[in-house]
């Protein structure tokens, strides 16, 4: 049980009649206009400004995250929003309630056993990589399960995605040994399941969050927060170009002429 607090307090901010503070910072005179949205997720989630290099690659992949096309986020908000129009804040959250551990919330389960397998308090002291890596595909070969962050189903042999990310933490000095193992693993899984599984985008985003030292059980929210932009931009689109009504309508015409009546 958690223990009680004496008082209320909160580091993220606080607000008087003429101040406002985020994370320490005045926003008006600190942050608006000098900070990016991305800088500003940054200060949120690790408690400080980040360098430049460490801006560059968090911007990276939370814009990487926004957008991936007519996905089943992107269908559910546009489903949600032709049957309520009112409420576009319902219609991104329906979106979002789909970000697990297939779409876009793999980069959690990829992050937490690249923790599992190499802990930060090993990272630096020269660890076998080529052993860990040998250790998590037996593992998971023996227990039948996929490997986080590995296989696309569209983007073969290489999702494109994944070497600019690893090109831009490297021209930063943040491509280390989590990206090293991920790489490692990746060929051993190959090697292992006789086919290509590429690292994909979310895969190749966890390992980047594990150099930075994000917790594994807060990564899924960078692309909570970055799909939301996206999903804005869908149901924008569904005012003016509608494709839900067009799904519901085939999917229903689709039903009815393989299970209706037979003539």
């Amino acid at each position: 049980m958690a223990k009680r607090k004496e008082n209320l307090t909160s580091e993220i901010g606080w607000s008087t009649p003429d101040r406002i503070t985020v994370r320490g910072l005045d926003l008006p005179s600190e942050i608006l206009g000098k900070m990016n949205l991305g800088d500003v997720a940054f200060l949120l989630t690790a408690h400080r400004q980040p360098t430049p290099e460490e801006s560059r690659v968090f911007n990276a992949i939370v814009v990487t995250l926004v957008e991936h096309g007519i996905t089943p986020s992107a269908i559910a908000a546009r489903m949600t929003y032709m049957g309520a129009p009112e409420s576009l804040q319902a219609a991104v959250a329906a979106g979002l309630c789909g970000l697990g551990t297939v779409f876009v919330g793999s980069m959690e389960g990829a992050a937490k056993m690249l923790y599992a397998a190499l802990p930060q308090d090993q990272v630096g002291t020269g660890a076998d990589l080529d052993a860990i890596a040998d250790k998590v595909v037996a593992d998971h070969v023996a227990q039948k399960r996929i490997i986080s962050g590995l296989g696309h189903p569209l983007h073969k042999p290489v999702d494109p995605r994944t070497p600019r990310l690893f090109e831009i933490a490297a021209e930063n000095g943040m491509s280390g040994e989590y990206i090293d193992l991920l790489q490692r693993i990746q060929t051993r899984a190959e090697a292992a399941h006789g086919k290509s599984l590429p690292i994909n985008a979310t895969g190749a985003i966890g390992a980047i969050c594990c150099e930075f030292g994000f917790p594994w059980q807060i990564v899924r929210g960078f692309g909570v927060m970055a799909r939301s932009i996206g999903l804005v931009g869908h149901l924008l689109e569904e005012r003016s170009d509608p494709l839900a009504y067009e799904i519901w309508q085939r999917t229903e015409h689709e039903i009815l002429k393989n299970n209706g009546p037979q003539s």
